[in-house]
């Protein structure tokens, strides 16, 4: 029997990010103590979703629950659902997350004014707390509040940094994601009056019911490409994603490690338990929605490589190179298979793992070049900050699929799905062409920052990179030949979480 202590895993977590959202405010500024409770908390989470997972999966099955919150049980109580995936999921986003505020402690200090610093914190441990809400929901009415919730906290940290161009990229950022957010609402209001539901296992009987009797298809097919593209929005899939770009320029060095590596990821996770949950692959299939989100992420992947290979910005070429990204997850969700949606997850866990990484070491090199972002300005800075250097390389490696780095993995996973697909061709063609494609923009820079250039680095002021940013990103590379390496296990259990939807 597993510890009745880990069934309240789920709620425990979401719990203790929100009360460090509430108590972060309130700490003296001192010692950075509202950073370093922050990091704590998230470290801690990350230990809590460790046990999760190993509660669920330490007897030879993999176990499911949910958890109700409050009096009202489901179909009209708010509900969580717990299983091998979330667990793994969640354990990778407070990896990432933690990294992520550890690599770029040093930066926030310059980038973030100090009455700035307690809110931004503040505001890191709610969108903590919404990204494990959207992993573990199990009703759209939790989906809702924790989608506005993870949109408000993102628009503020994107704001963190006292600048006019920063102030700019919210409201852009803030206007967009509020238009996600209202198809979102339009389509949980229409299944609502459709189904008189809002978790989504009752939901879904209620779907196969009216499939069945051939009734009110066209507006549950509204309903579905509403839910579809406002989430789309929010994951920032090609077309929907020119906003990130301009968005990620204007970032502190924290903030833009969190928003492309992690606060996309909940809003994708969420479609895909729509998707199994709530309407059905079956259904998915015959509205042909699964067509439309391949097409999508295969353009995705191709013109948000085009982008990236044209930038000279380096924090705007790995914004586009995450919209790319973000295009192989749709790629594996639009197989509209178990094996297709396993290997979209283990993109998501290594693009989580491995963005924050790259962004992590971009800043890092940028801060190297005395905060100068563009591609030849950081002309020999890999032997000002190594460490920056070696994150940059491997991450470029991932992104490239070269063997033994976590993107290989990935990719490797999502050839192998395409197999079952109709549409192998397409699928293959395009995972050739985007692979090709990351390779010529990664490596140029790759090749510029280990290119000598004594003049240049006169002129470089930057002290070598703090202790904290080394052990960070140690922890990053060895994550990313750990996913690399030893990816099958991985896979499995991620293949019998997806089963367990």
């Amino acid at each position: 029997m597993m510890n009745s202590f880990a069934f309240n895993i789920p709620f425990v977590s979401i719990f203790l990010l929100m009360l460090a959202a509430i108590v972060t405010p309130l700490l003296p500024k001192r010692n950075r103590l509202p950073e370093k409770l922050s990091c704590c908390v998230v470290g801690l989470v990350a230990i809590l979703s460790a046990w999760l997972l190993y509660s669920l999966t330490s007897y030879g099955q993999s176990l499911t629950f949910n958890y109700s919150m409050g009096h009202y049980p489901a179909p009209w109580g708010s509900e969580l659902r717990a299983g091998p995936l979330e667990a793994v999921l969640a354990l990778f986003f407070c990896v990432a997350m933690l990294l992520s505020l550890t690599g770029n402690f040093s930066s926030t200090a310059e980038d973030i004014a100090p009455d700035r610093r307690q809110i931004f914190c503040s505001l890191v441990n709610l969108l903590m707390a919404s990204l494990l809400a959207l992993t573990y929901t199990n009703d759209l009415f939790t989906a809702y509040i924790f989608v506005e919730i993870n949109t408000i906290a993102a628009c503020a940290i994107v704001a963190a940094k006292d600048d006019p161009e920063a102030t700019r990229s919210t409201m852009r950022y803030m206007v967009i994601s509020v238009t996600g957010s209202a198809l979102i609402i339009f389509a949980i209001c229409l299944l609502y009056e459709l189904t008189g539901y809002l978790s989504m296992q009752h939901m879904n009987g209620a779907i196969r019911a009216l499939v069945s009797a051939k009734s009110y298809l066209l507006p549950l097919s509204v309903a579905l490409a509403l839910m579809t593209v406002g989430l789309a929005i929010k994951s920032a899939l090609y077309p929907f994603a020119l906003w990130l770009p301009d968005v990620y320029v204007n970032l502190t060095n924290a903030s833009g490690a969190i928003l492309s590596g992690l606060v996309i990821k909940g809003h994708i996770f969420l479609l895909i338990k729509i998707f199994y949950r709530v309407f059905g692959l079956d259904l998915i299939h015959m509205l042909h929605m699964d067509t439309a989100i391949f097409i999508l992420g295969l353009l995705s992947m191709i013109v948000g490589s085009v982008h990236a290979l044209r930038e000279m910005n380096i924090k705007r070429m790995v914004a586009w190179s995450s919209v790319a990204q973000v295009g192989y997850i749709f790629l594996g969700i639009g197989l509209n298979t178990s094996a297709g949606i396993a290997a979209a997850c283990l993109h998501i866990i290594v693009h989580a793992s491995v963005k924050t990484m790259l962004s992590t070491a971009a800043g890092g090199l940028s801060n190297a070049a005395g905060h100068k972002k563009g591609l030849h300005a950081l002309m020999g800075t890999f032997y000002i900050n190594r460490w920056a250097g070696l994150g940059l390389i491997a991450g470029a490696f991932s992104m490239m699929g070269i063997p033994a780095f976590a993107g290989f993995a990935s990719k490797l996973s999502l050839t192998m799905a395409s197999f079952d697909h109709s549409f192998i061709v397409w699928s293959l063609a395009g995972l050739a062409v985007s692979s090709v494609m990351n390779a010529l923009y990664y490596v140029p820079a790759v090749i510029v920052v280990l290119t000598h250039n004594k003049e240049a680095r006169e002129d470089f002021t930057a002290s070598a990179p703090p202790t904290l940013y080394k052990v960070s990103m140690f922890v990053f590379l060895a994550l990313n030949f750990y996913l690399g390496l030893f990816c099958v296990p991985l896979l499995r259990l991620i293949t019998r979480g997806v089963n367990a939807l």
